[in-house]
């Protein structure tokens, strides 16, 4: 309360114009900005497959949440988020998704789970995958049941669904809601990422929700082909994997975000630079970064 949040820290020294953004557009999908990215997925292919030749195990999704977290390190503005016109430092980076699970042997029995996967802002790309292995390793049993998925449960034992959801919402705007509840939220995280390219979908524009303090989200989507013009002016054929991003305009100016697509799409390009840890990590002014147990 009065801008205290276990969750993050409040940002003072803040730039008037990023400042008065959530006075003007005050939730979420007020401020929610669109675009896709176009990447080369046989540069992709290539760099998945030379790891695996050398006995490391990669997988796409690992290299974009690599690339995120990189990001993240360069450019910490882009880890901030927005409760009741306020803005903060978020203590945490992590990234929430949904896995597939199998309950049996038909298709049918087949179900989701959402889970969050904590980083540190130092990790190369196969910390990223040791992280991304545990969470997916534990979140696909067949009687996982995670803070996630135990929080939702309680949540849905009607009556109190509406007024627990509406409480918590009112709890989450003052800044007093459990930090066992944030840390089960899945709406509570740096980036909410779908792998829609998992299931043969194209790449989607979300939105973002208005509860919790997702900044960012983003869909992977399936690998497709296309035609382009080559420096010369030829027609050349490619295959790209597009990738659907939402993010609250709010938190940064227009310029960080250019910057965050030059950023990933480099590292996209070239994934063997988050093979090191960045020789520095940015952080906002009196603030750092902690890496919770992964419950």
């Amino acid at each position: 309360m009065f801008g205290r949040r276990s969750d993050g820290s409040l940002i003072k020294n803040i730039d008037p114009i990023v400042a008065l953004m959530p006075h003007i557009m005050s939730e979420r999908n007020d401020a929610m900005v669109q675009l896709q990215y176009e990447i080369d997925y046989g540069k992709l292919a290539r760099y998945v497959v030379n790891k695996e030749q050398e006995g490391i195990k990669l997988t796409f999704m690992d290299v974009v949440i690599a690339a995120f977290v990189r990001t993240i390190a360069e450019l910490p503005e882009l880890n901030r988020f927005i409760i009741n016109k306020r803005v903060y430092a978020r203590s945490t980076l992590s990234v929430s998704f949904a896995v597939l699970r199998s309950n049996g042997e038909n298709v049918s029995d087949v179900d989701e789970n959402t889970t969050k996967c904590y980083f540190d802002p130092h990790d190369t790309i196969f910390d990223v995958s040791r992280r991304m292995n545990e969470v997916i390793e534990q979140a696909r049993q067949p009687d996982a049941d995670n803070a996630t998925m135990r929080v939702a449960s309680a949540l849905l034992k009607s009556p109190v669904a509406r007024p627990a959801v509406s409480l918590l919402k009112w709890m989450d705007r003052h800044g007093i809601m459990p930090r066992f509840v944030i840390d089960a939220s899945p709406f509570h995280t740096s980036l909410f990422l779908t792998n829609n390219a998992s299931v043969g979908l194209p790449a989607v524009f979300h939105h973002i929700y208005n509860f919790g303090s997702t900044t960012m989200f983003w869909s992977m989507g399936a690998p497709r082909k296309k035609v382009d013009i080559d420096k010369d002016g030829k027609p050349v054929r490619a295959r790209i994997m597009p990738i659907g991003v939402t993010v609250d305009e709010r938190v940064a100016a227009g310029r960080v975000f250019g910057m965050m697509i030059a950023r990933m799409m480099r590292y996209f390009s070239d994934p063997s630079l988050l093979e090191q840890p960045p020789q520095t990590v940015n952080l906002d002014e009196g603030h750092e970064i902690i890496v919770p147990a992964q419950s």
